[in-house]
């Protein structure tokens, strides 16, 4: 597999170059339009909702940029995975290359792009007075569960995607009523306990919740909550490998 892997690597590299390029090809501030898209709608965002909610919830501004930054990671890993077949359809069915090549260098783009975000972040962190604190590296485990996840849904949804072409509309709308399910300008404090465990059901929302009871609660998160978290993550890939590996062969005739 690892001599696989070194073969394919160059073609990895080119696809992740390419896929920047193409994104901001003619554009005056290229890749710092990563940056400002979940800027633009955290200023929006907070100020529609900091006087409503505000005002109860301490640290709003970084309550809300967390919300905020890891369900547009999620948004944009996902979406660009589920295009990514279909948009690279003239070279796959002329070359022979493993397709999870194409979908792999979307996801790396979008986790550069929320890498460079999460710097932007810790300045806003900064400047709202919270300290930083050893803790802090332990946001290493959500963001890795949290690209563990994209890759699975993408994966699910780039290969539905070459069959049924509705799921990009249908999943526009699924990711709208996520984001309102994901609390992210709202807390979920104001609801009775049984309809806060509900909450847990959505994998977006306990990767912002974890980020929010480290940064802001400077509180460790409990093992059951870890597990749950690699749970969503590992279950989702695994599901996006096994449709991978049945339907892999059936691509290209619908391309």
């Amino acid at each position: 597999m690892l001599k696989r892997w070194r073969e394919q690597r160059f073609l990895f590299e080119e696809l992740v170059k390419r896929d920047f390029k193409k994104k901001y090809k003619r554009t005056v501030l290229g890749i710092l339009w990563s940056v400002l898209a979940p800027l633009l709608q955290l200023l929006v965002m907070s100020l529609v909702f900091t006087y409503i909610f505000g005002r109860t919830q301490p640290h709003y501004t970084i309550y809300l940029f967390s919300g905020n930054l890891l369900f547009h990671y999620y948004s944009e890993a996902t979406n660009g995975g589920m295009r990514s077949l279909l948009a690279n359809s003239s070279i796959i069915s002329l070359v022979n290359v493993p397709k999870y090549l194409f979908l792999f260098s979307r996801m790396l783009q979008a986790l550069i792009n929320f890498a460079i975000t999460l710097v932007i972040y810790f300045i806003f962190v900064a400047i709202d007075g919270l300290p930083f604190r050893l803790t802090f590296f332990a946001l290493i485990y959500p963001v890795a569960m949290l690209t563990i996840l994209n890759a699975g849904v993408s994966m699910i949804l780039s290969a539905l995607y070459v069959f049924f072409r509705d799921i990009e509309y249908l999943y526009s709308i699924f990711t709208m009523l996520l984001m309102y399910l994901s609390a992210i300008f709202y807390s979920v404090t104001t609801y009775p306990e049984q309809i806060q465990r509900l909450f847990l059901l959505n994998p977006v929302y306990v990767y912002i919740r974890y980020f929010r009871d480290i940064v802001i609660d400077n509180k460790f998160p409990s093992l059951a909550f870890h597990l749950l978290a690699a749970g969503y993550a590992f279950i989702l890939f695994g599901i996006g490998y096994l449709i991978y590996h049945k339907f892999n062969h059936k691509f290209l005739y619908y391309m």
